[in-house]
């Protein structure tokens, strides 16, 4: 099975991370890096309740960083291994424009 993270923007290509070489992030890790991410980039819960679900937390980080954090490789790599880790599956696709995941 393919393994990658791809995050696509308004008028743009999609932005494509291979992880099929890459070691695996422990899930406790990927939590953490994208709890950091999110409070490094004063990012907001989608959900009025303030209920953070972790596929939320990840497209938040995402649309936050925009296409200019995804140019630094490390920091793109970084965010795929922590989202494919946190979401628990080796091929995701992340829509900032509809603001959805799938598998």
């Amino acid at each position: 099975m393919r393994s990658e993270v791809t995050v696509s923007f308004k008028n743009a290509p999609p932005i494509r991370v291979d992880l099929e070489e890459v070691q695996p992030l422990p899930h406790d890790l990927a939590r953490i890096w994208l709890e950091d991410q999110f409070t490094q980039m004063d990012c907001e819960p989608l959900r009025p309740t303030g209920k953070l679900l972790t596929a939320d937390k990840v497209l938040v980080v995402a649309q936050a960083a925009g296409r200019a954090r995804f140019a630094d490789p490390a920091w793109a790599q970084a965010f795929a291994r922590a989202a494919s880790a946190a979401l628990a599956k080796p091929a995701v696709h992340i829509d900032v424009v509809t603001m959805s995941i799938s598998y």
